[in-house]
């Protein structure tokens, strides 16, 4: 299942990130159950942080949301979850993930979502909602692949709650 959504504007962004947020609000109880992974791709300066950072904001974190680019990790507490913020960019080898300890991170009741997944080089590692962010000529495009059940729960959540944000925009 993939969504596609165009950006004109930080707000919007904000808006579908508060989205997603709603989404992971509403699967909090099989988030508890089973997890929920998040992958962010696209170029630096394309949106990822921003879109994690409006997540946030929607879960009622109301403090500094920092990237992790330089602290790898950054940990929240929202809605009965562990949502963990990871940036694996700087991760060259194999080995980088495997070492790291972050794959302990990946249990029921914890959010994680990662700037940079690829760059776990780790086989079998995977994630449940993969979001690209592209920079277009009139503000970003993000692309939403669900490659798992609770991804596509979570697709749908998102889709509802984007939708009813753009309805209220208009």
């Amino acid at each position: 299942m993939t969504s596609r959504f165009a950006l004109a504007d930080e707000a919007a962004t904000a808006r579908l990130g508060a989205a997603l947020g709603q989404a992971i609000e509403a699967l909090t109880e099989a988030i508890r159950r089973g997890g929920l992974v998040i992958g962010l791709s696209g170029e630096l300066g394309s949106g990822k942080t921003a879109l994690v950072r409006a997540v946030l904001r929607r879960l009622g974190v109301t403090g500094t949301v920092k990237s992790p680019s330089f602290s790898l990790l950054e940990l929240y507490t929202v809605s009965r979850l562990n949502f963990y913020h990871l940036d694996f960019y700087r991760f060259s080898k194999p080995s980088d993930f495997s070492t790291s300890g972050f794959r302990d991170l990946f249990t029921p009741g914890s959010v994680c979502a990662i700037e940079w997944p690829e760059q776990a080089h780790e086989p079998g590692f995977s994630v449940d909602l993969q979001i690209g962010m592209q920079i277009a000529d009139s503000g970003r495009i993000a692309k939403f692949d669900a490659l798992t059940q609770i991804g596509r729960e979570c697709l749908q959540e998102t889709n509802g709650a984007w939708q009813t944000s753009q309805d209220a925009a208009c």
